[in-house]
């Protein structure tokens, strides 16, 4: 008997679908019964007649639950429960059956099985059968996102300064939304943080948090990175891959550095954050999910446009709340709390007494532009501990940016611009940067990179940004 494979209810307007379920049943009229109610619970069902033709869906389109009889003529539900498992879809499979004993149970179970039920099933039991079966199967893919991430700090952003107030007040009147936020502002500001306390103060704070830098995916996999794929979609997927919008589901996706995206991918993230949908590589039907979106970048957006390196409707999608991010020279009356802050953390994991920073040291930190940020802030008072853990805070000389002529003659001139920014102006040192290493380095951009101290990666992101060819540098 043939599979019915899309016997999918439509979705009605503004009502998101609990989930996509898999009701195998070689009983016609069993099965059609399951899928009418279980459709009328707000659940998308797709209706299969036994073992062979529910793995030829699950080879073809997203999953979110496989509901089974245990006993069908040709290959029950644990049969399925093990063949499924060999193909690593990591769906969660409930078995029911009408004639249940404690031997079949665990073995069920130990095949895999999420769960099992005894014929006949209350709805309202079944519904909480298949949210915990789900809700686990989420928490098992978020554990293991994590415990392969960078393990960022997630602490609360401290500052007294009255830019920085005014951004944590747009913080928490954006965070009870579901509406996207963009985060603007340099390198090392604190934007990660501000996104982390975003999800924090949202309804979404149990669901997962999951971030993605653009700037550090290649080209050539970001769409299995953003998206996922199915084992077999192209050479070397050897697995079933979720991507992060998958993971993040019910949750919050950090987009940083969407500058940096590339502009063939923008019009299918674009589509991903209107509809809340995508296509797995290699599924045929799409995966739907429910993800609100942090985008930050270090990139001036609307110059991106304007070169035509930036889509102008992603950009309107992603501009609905957008905090501007101030840089820490910009607040130096933070940078007191800040270093006191970081002097605690630091100590702690070195094993320290706690250092007291005198207030002279203090002034001179206040006086010092950070071109590097809260970030840069972090680094030399940690470098300074490690060094010098007696005395390494009485003064500031271990600052590793001082007054240099190489870079202050990048002020010369200035009476011909009509700009006179502080962005603006980083963006003309950082370009005679760029331009200094690629002469010195003779176009060499490995070379080029360890100059500047950054990877080849992040080197390739800055030349596009200032619109520099590598072997034609002028």
């Amino acid at each position: 008997m043939p599979s019915e494979p899309t016997m999918s209810e439509p979705r009605r307007a503004n009502a998101k679908p609990k989930g996509r379920l898999l009701v195998v049943e070689d009983e016609a009229y069993v099965r059609e019964s399951l899928g009418a109610v279980l459709k009328g619970r707000g659940y998308e069902v797709t209706l299969a007649d036994g073992v062979d033709s529910a793995l030829d869906v699950l080879g073809k389109i997203p999953v979110d639950l496989v509901l089974t009889d245990l006993n069908m003529p040709a290959g029950g539900g644990l049969e399925l429960v093990k063949r499924s498992k060999a193909l690593a879809t990591g769906t969660p499979i409930v078995v029911l059956t009408g004639f249940g004993t404690v031997a079949s149970a665990v073995e069920c179970l130990k095949a895999g099985a999420s769960d099992y039920v005894l014929k006949p099933a209350d709805p309202d039991a079944l519904e909480v059968v298949f949210q915990r079966a789900m809700r686990q199967t989420s928490l098992e893919m978020e554990v293991n996102y994590l415990r392969g991430s960078s393990g960022a700090e997630a602490n609360m952003p401290i500052g007294e300064s009255a830019s920085w107030l005014r951004v944590l007040k747009m913080v928490r009147a954006a965070a009870p939304t579901d509406s996207t936020v963009l985060l603007l502002g340099e390198s090392g500001t604190g934007k990660e943080l501000l996104a982390r306390l975003v999800h924090r103060l949202s309804h979404r704070a149990s669901g997962p948090f999951v971030e993605v830098n653009c700037a550090a995916v290649p080209v050539d996999v970001w769409e299995s990175e953003f998206f996922g794929h199915r084992k077999g979609s192209f050479t070397g997927a050897i697995a079933d891959r979720h991507g992060r919008f998958r993971l993040a589901d019910k949750g919050t996706l950090l987009v940083d550095e969407i500058g940096a995206m590339p502009h063939e991918a923008q019009a299918k993230l674009l589509r991903a954050i209107q509809e809340g949908e995508f296509h797995r590589l290699g599924d045929e039907q799409p995966t739907r999910v429910d993800v609100r979106i942090v985008a930050a970048t270090n990139s001036n957006l609307t110059a991106e446009i304007a070169a035509g390196r930036f889509r102008e409707d992603l950009y309107h999608r992603l501009n609905v709340l957008r905090i501007e991010v101030p840089p820490l020279r910009e607040r130096p009356e933070d940078v007191p709390l800040l270093a006191r802050r970081f002097v605690g953390e630091i100590a702690a994991r070195l094993g320290q007494k706690p250092p007291a920073i005198p207030e002279q040291t203090l002034a001179e930190m206040q006086a010092y532009h950070w071109p590097g940020n809260v970030r840069e802030l972090h680094s030399v008072l940690e470098r300074a501990m490690i060094l010098d853990p007696e005395g390494g805070l009485a003064s500031f000389d271990l600052v590793p940016v001082r007054a240099d002529p190489r870079v202050a003659s990048a002020g010369e001139g200035l009476a011909d611009t009509d700009d006179l920014t502080m962005r603006s102006a980083l963006g003309r040192t950082e370009r005679a940067m760029l331009l200094e290493a690629l002469r010195r380095s003779e176009g060499v951009r490995k070379e080029a990179s360890r100059l500047l101290g950054i990877d080849q990666r992040n080197l390739g992101y800055y030349l596009r940004k200032h619109g520099i060819d590598p072997d034609h540098p002028r």
